[in-house]
């Protein structure tokens, strides 16, 4: 049976005296791919900075691979193998390609390591190396989506958190990236992902929490919220 890679006890967190998530608790379990679904503007982003140590947590725990993290330092989270890929395309426009992706291994000091995954990234996403030395605001919605998500790779993390890797995108951009993603989950990585389209998880998901005004609402697998057809008028509006 596999291990909880991800622990959340009763957490309550948000922006300045703001309280966005609600006494919140949550597993995922390692290797497996874990989707918080739910109406925008509810919480989904905020839950996931708060695992990444972006949000302030008011009570509640978090723990990571065994180990609290807490209100602890990003840098600190990332080191330990927790990477976040956030929603939008949030690049560094007047740096190259190439070396927004070298700014994800900022905490790698072996070069070699570096140059490694510089080349599985390229590989995952070609179009990626065919502009390595352009700008990255010459890149369209889906090369800077790309680029974040391969970003975010440079780390190597155990765990993956991608927010909203297909919103706004083209269906052939969203085609790659999911690619990219089912490849991450066959190397044994595990993902939390927060997706507008739920249908492009239920292949995937073992688990889907279902997330409205910052609290879950409910939680099972794909197949029981796929016949579940009330919750999906109510709350996703399919």
């Amino acid at each position: 049976m596999s291990e909880k890679i991800i622990e959340i006890n009763n957490l309550t967190s948000g922006y300045g005296e703001t309280r966005v998530i609600h006494d919140l608790s949550m597993t995922v379990k390692e290797g497996s791919l874990c989707a918080i679904v739910g109406p925008n503007g509810h919480g989904k982003t905020t839950l996931m900075k708060s695992i990444s140590g972006l949000v302030r947590i008011f009570s509640g725990s978090i723990n990571f691979a065994g180990e609290e993290i807490t209100n602890e330092r990003v840098d600190k989270i990332v080191s330990k193998g927790l990477v976040h890929v956030p929603q939008g395309d949030l690049v560094y426009p007047q740096m190259t390609v190439r070396d927004n992706l070298l700014m994800g291994s900022y905490l790698e000091n072996n070069s070699s390591q570096s140059n490694e995954r510089l080349k599985k990234v390229y590989e995952l996403f070609p179009r990626l190396y065919e502009r390595q030395s352009q700008h990255a605001n010459s890149l369209s919605g889906g090369e800077r989506r790309m680029l974040g998500i391969g970003r975010g790779l440079m780390t190597d993390g155990r765990v993956i958190i991608i927010d909203e890797p297909s919103l706004g995108l083209a269906p052939i951009v969203i085609e790659q990236i999911y690619k990219v993603i089912n490849f991450l989950m066959s190397e044994g990585r595990t993902i939390l992902i927060v997706e507008e389209n739920v249908t492009r998880v239920t292949d995937l998901a073992s688990n889907i929490y279902l997330l409205d005004t910052g609290k879950f609402v409910w939680n099972g697998t794909p197949n029981e919220l796929m016949q579940n057809r009330d919750l999906l008028k109510t709350y996703l509006g399919s």
